[in-house]
């Protein structure tokens, strides 16, 4: 790969400055050192980094080509394709509506939407923002195929519910999690029948404009000639020019979202802010719901959700080559990280949340072990040499996580490696976490799983069979 220069953008004051020169500097090197590293390891074509702590600039970066054939560099007003960070928009819109009591989230959608097919009648505003609906999906490969011919979405919005009408529920509302892009065609019904305007108008109005975003399109007909960045994705380990979904104009709730750096960078300091939606409401609507199963969802209000450590975590990712995350601790005045991770396409097809992780590790070490684990790991499983027993005695040494906490993450970075980089890495770490946890069950199936998809079925077997001797008797 070509050595590239990584640009640090000079601050703007709206996005206020680091802490101090002193303690930025020597973060600022780190973020920067570790996106060349994942430019170099994952083949990213471009990329562009932002990180804030509690609404403080710590990072603002790019680094890579916007366009492979021209050399154009990614700069600071770059648009990039953010994909389903589309459904941010819109769940923002709808929070507005649920805060100022206009909209209750848990009432049927069909109170505020007609022409829904009559088997979602019933199905809430929540269920549709967090995948938890059941309803079919409105398109299919035809539409999105790469090797041929694509057929034509449905003619309006109308017509896409009128397609789904006959179909059943994919399961009972609420008691399972399926991402699904209908969701929020009824999302955007929902929002055009309470303003009654088109959803990019409504979007302009309430987001844009308030927050003065310059560099924000709706939509790929809406794009400048120049400044985009062109999208690729693996093929065989190289990079190739993605085709893009010419997606319906009734569509730009879930995709189709163009967006710089900076301009998303000030949608959710905004946001956290308090000032599209109220703190106090927002920390509510970014709570998971509990399934009818009794396990937790995996959106909050249409936001992707977990925890890291002690951090609450929300985001989305968009198309696998981008993601925003927040996480924050007791409470969005608290202890808040805000990161942006965007890629127009790398050789592996990293997957976002790999991306971002390794961001955070380099911006703030102790505060997420976790993320510093994966990367340290992912390092030694790429190394002409891995030795298992001297690897588990260094991350004893080294990690603040035992336990449970460190199997896991260990195994989650087996399956990334496996994902993006290759099964001999991934066996690596696979045979790592047997090496520190030999009386896990879990760790010998991963193992035993990897070497299956290695085509070693006997030794799958062999580890399959002890993997299946650990389990608890009544589990055997």
């Amino acid at each position: 790969m070509i050595p590239r220069a990584l640009f640090r953008f000079a601050l703007p004051l709206a996005l206020l400055v680091p802490h101090s020169a002193y303690a930025a500097e020597p973060l600022a090197q780190a973020v920067s050192q570790q996106m060349h590293l994942n430019a170099q390891r994952y083949g990213i074509a471009g990329q562009a980094v932002f990180i804030a702590h509690d609404g403080k600039v710590l990072f603002r970066g790019a680094d890579g080509d916007a366009n492979l054939a021209t050399r154009k560099h990614i700069m600071a007003d770059t648009l990039f394709p953010v994909y389903s960070l589309s459904k941010l928009f819109a769940s923002t819109l709808v929070m507005q509506l649920a805060e100022q009591g206009k909209v209750e989230l848990d009432k049927p959608a069909s109170l505020y939407v007609h022409g829904l097919p009559v088997a979602w009648h019933h199905i809430t505003v929540r269920q549709f923002l967090n995948h938890t609906s059941g309803v079919p999906e409105y398109f299919g490969a035809a539409q999105t195929r790469d090797d041929g011919p694509r057929s034509p979405f449905p003619a309006s919005l109308q017509a896409a519910f009128d397609a789904l009408k006959e179909q059943t529920l994919q399961f009972a509302a609420g008691t399972n999690t399926r991402y699904t892009q209908t969701n929020y065609l009824v999302l955007s019904a929902l929002l055009e029948a309470h303003y009654g305007k088109p959803y990019e108008r409504i979007a302009d109005d309430r987001i844009l404009q308030k927050l003065g975003l310059k560099h924000t399109y709706l939509g790929a007909a809406a794009l400048p000639k120049t400044g985009v960045a062109t999208s690729y994705m693996g093929k065989d380990g190289a990079l190739q020019q993605s085709k893009e979904v010419v997606w319906p104009a009734y569509a730009h709730a879930h995709s189709d979202l163009y967006i710089s750096l900076d301009d998303l960078a000030s949608f959710l300091q905004a946001l956290t802010n308090g000032e599209l939606v109220g703190k106090t409401a927002l920390q509510q609507f970014w709570q998971a719901p509990v399934l009818a199963n009794g396990q937790r969802g995996g959106f909050a209000t249409g936001w992707e959700t977990g925890e890291m450590g002690p951090y609450h975590e929300v985001g989305h990712d968009g198309g696998t080559k981008v993601r925003a995350r927040i996480a924050y601790r007791g409470g969005l005045d608290g202890d808040r990280y805000t990161v942006i991770y965007l890629t127009n396409g790398s050789a592996k097809n990293v997957w976002s949340r790999t991306l971002v992780n390794s961001v955070m590790a380099a911006a703030a070490p102790d505060q997420f072990p976790v993320e510093v684990v994966s990367e340290q790991l992912i390092h030694a499983a790429l190394a002409p040499a891995f030795d298992s027993a001297a690897q588990a005695k260094s991350l004893q040494a080294r990690s603040s996580m035992q336990g449970a906490a460190l199997e896991q993450a260990i195994n989650n970075t087996g399956y990334m490696l496996r994902e993006n980089l290759g099964l001999d890495a991934a066996l690596r770490v696979f045979e790592l976490n047997t090496v520190l946890f030999p009386a896990s069950a879990n760790v010998w199936d991963s193992l035993a799983e990897a070497w299956q998809a290695k085509g070693d079925q006997a030794k799958a077997k062999l580890l399959y069979e002890k993997s299946r001797q650990l389990l608890p008797q009544g589990l055997k």
